[in-house]
């Protein structure tokens, strides 16, 4: 199909009538809606009329929701158990410049085995650079102390982010 002079004005007529692409496809015949969006970009053919369709809508004011009740907080593997209040639990950790590793126990990337403490101590380009050496929890790399530092429950690290933003 072709665009026709009398095709083309019918097309501009029923567009400023308003019609849908859809429904000036199916008054014209032989076209598709899709080829009647092109023809009126390429026209630049626009004001379109509102179509007289329905009545104009006309919005009531919405009535003001009620407060949402608070979430039960949970904790950890007790997601399903609710608990009332939550537990501040705060795990008293050194600050790494505090702890003392004796020189005996100091290892090097040479030492390091099963049975020994895998945390790294220093700037690893410096000559005194080392390992920690403490023997390390049950299948942990890490001793004691340094799985407290390094393995810090979810509920610990989210608060430690609030209090910083704040």
């Amino acid at each position: 199909m072709s665009w026709t002079d009398e095709r083309v004005e019918l097309l501009k007529k029923l567009w400023a009538e308003g019609l849908s692409a859809s429904q000036i496809a199916a008054e014209l015949g032989g076209v598709t809606r899709n080829a009647v969006i092109g023809k009126v970009h390429r026209l630049s053919l626009s004001g379109r009329a509102k179509p007289s369709g329905g009545a104009a809508r006309t919005s009531r004011p919405k009535a003001p929701r009620p407060p949402r009740p608070s979430r039960p907080v949970s904790v950890g593997n007790t997601a399903l158990k609710a608990i009332s209040q939550p537990q501040v639990r705060r795990a008293v950790v050194v600050p790494i410049e505090d702890v003392v590793v004796p020189i005996p126990l100091r290892a090097t990337i040479l030492t390091l085995t099963d049975r020994t403490c895998k945390w790294p101590i220093g700037d690893p380009t410096d000559e005194a650079f080392c390992f920690c050496g403490h023997l390390p929890r049950a299948s942990s790399p890490y001793c004691e102390y340094h799985s407290r530092v390094a393995f810090q429950p979810n509920i610990e690290r989210r608060r430690d982010r609030r209090e910083e933003s704040l």
